[in-house]
């Protein structure tokens, strides 16, 4: 799954007779043998590395590595027919004559009028995947968007590695590999700028009450045995618990798009954007609305604390109705934010900082606070938008409302 790394326990017993993966290897294509686990009487000497058996032994973590669901696999074939990467077979079908192939797979072969059981699937146990569409023919028709759907952008192609090369000194750089979730995210910001049309709304939200209300709350916090207060908020928390109320008061921004319709959410599920080394993640503080501030700090705290050594599971980061990304503590005054899929909004907090402001005919000076809110056009408008960050900045300004 994107940004995680899981264990897949092999369901059979046996002797690991050869291993054809080295450890720490990256990058293996599906259907790739990476091992072979040898039944009672069997030699590992008669195993060929090059063309490994594909038995109801093999480990199957190649296929799981790379994101493909997969289903019951049908009787394996003899070790007489090995099934290896360069040599896809046909998708096997069950008694009823079914063809397993998956969601993405069939989808592209309805836009593009490609009869599905024609095709050999590179998949694990010969399922059709994505690629196979892919390669089944340039010239196939395209099918055209229904009614209510969107056709998608054409993709431009990057500039090639070997023309970005040739503009730079050879040995004035060196050549960092990207790791796995480098290369998730860079797929996933480019999804997200191709796909998403993106408009950007600014505020600024006075933070006096705020901070003397942090403060307050803070001074109160019991002590445990250790003599250590058992919470400390933080301005964080605040705007966590402010994102999550202004969504429940403005529930048509409370959204995510698909386009077999909107998808309206009962609940506020924020994610906050962590930094990591080499990345982010984005853990899901699951609704927010019916929480106290101290129990949206502490969760928040551990959720970061263990996004930083990567012990994150799927669902403490996945899915979630909005995104929270705070660089205020690195000085940076205002910045827009890449909506993170499927959100529909994304909100980018600045520094808190002192500023003169004009109350009245006066000059006075104000804790003040810019945030950008990103939004996704197609499910939220600007008006909404607005109306959402006006909700934000009423709660942020007087924080004792998120107490009613």
């Amino acid at each position: 799954t994107d940004k995680a790394t899981m264990e897949v326990e092999a369901v059979d017993e046996g002797t690991l007779g050869k291993i054809f993966i080295a450890e720490g290897t990256e990058d293996v294509a599906v259907n790739t043998p990476i091992a072979a686990i040898l039944s009672e009487g069997e030699d590992s000497s008669a195993i060929k590395a090059d063309s490994a058996p594909r038995t109801q032994n093999e480990i199957p973590a190649a296929a799981a590595q790379q994101g493909e669901s997969r289903p019951t696999p049908p009787k394996a074939p003899s070790p007489a027919a090995p099934m290896t990467a360069s040599a896809p077979v046909r998708a096997a079908g069950s008694k009823n004559g079914r063809i397993f192939a998956s969601p993405l797979a069939r989808r592209l072969a309805k836009q593009r009028n490609v009869d599905i059981a024609s095709l050999r699937g590179s998949g694990p146990h010969g399922r059709i995947v994505a690629r196979d569409i892919g390669t089944s023919g340039p010239s196939a028709p395209r099918a055209q968007p229904g009614a209510g759907q969107i056709a998608p952008p054409t993709a431009i192609a990057p500039m090639a590695d070997e023309a970005i090369l040739k503009l730079y000194e050879p040995g004035s750089f060196e050549i960092v590999p990207h790791d796995a979730m480098r290369k998730i995210i860079a797929s996933r910001l480019m999804q997200a700028k191709q796909t998403i049309p993106h408009f950007y709304l600014t505020i600024a939200c006075a933070l006096d009450d705020l901070l003397a209300a942090r403060e307050k709350l803070n001074a109160h916090a019991p002590l445990d045995k250790d003599k250590t207060p058992e919470w400390k908020l933080s301005v964080n928390d605040f705007i966590i618990k402010s994102m999550a109320l202004a969504l429940q008061r403005v529930p048509m921004a409370n959204v995510t798009w698909t386009e077999a319709g909107m998808l309206k959410h009962r609940h506020s599920d924020v994610g906050v954007a962590v930094a990591i080394e080499g990345g982010l993640f984005t853990p899901v503080i699951r609704k927010a609305e019916t929480k106290s501030l101290t129990q949206i700090s502490a969760e928040m705290k551990d959720l970061a604390a263990r996004a930083r050594k990567r012990r994150l599971a799927p669902h403490e980061y996945q899915g979630g109705s909005t995104a929270i990304s705070n660089l205020g503590m690195y000085g940076v005054r205002e910045f827009s934010a890449v909506i993170n899929p499927p959100h529909a909004t994304i909100l980018a907090v600045g520094a808190g900082e002192k500023r003169p402001m004009v109350e009245g005919d006066a000059i006075v000076i104000r804790t003040m606070m810019t945030v950008t809110l990103s939004c996704d056009h197609r499910a939220v408008d600007g008006a909404l938008g607005a109306e959402l960050l006006r909700a934000f900045k009423t709660y942020i300004e007087d924080p004792a409302l998120m107490l009613v």
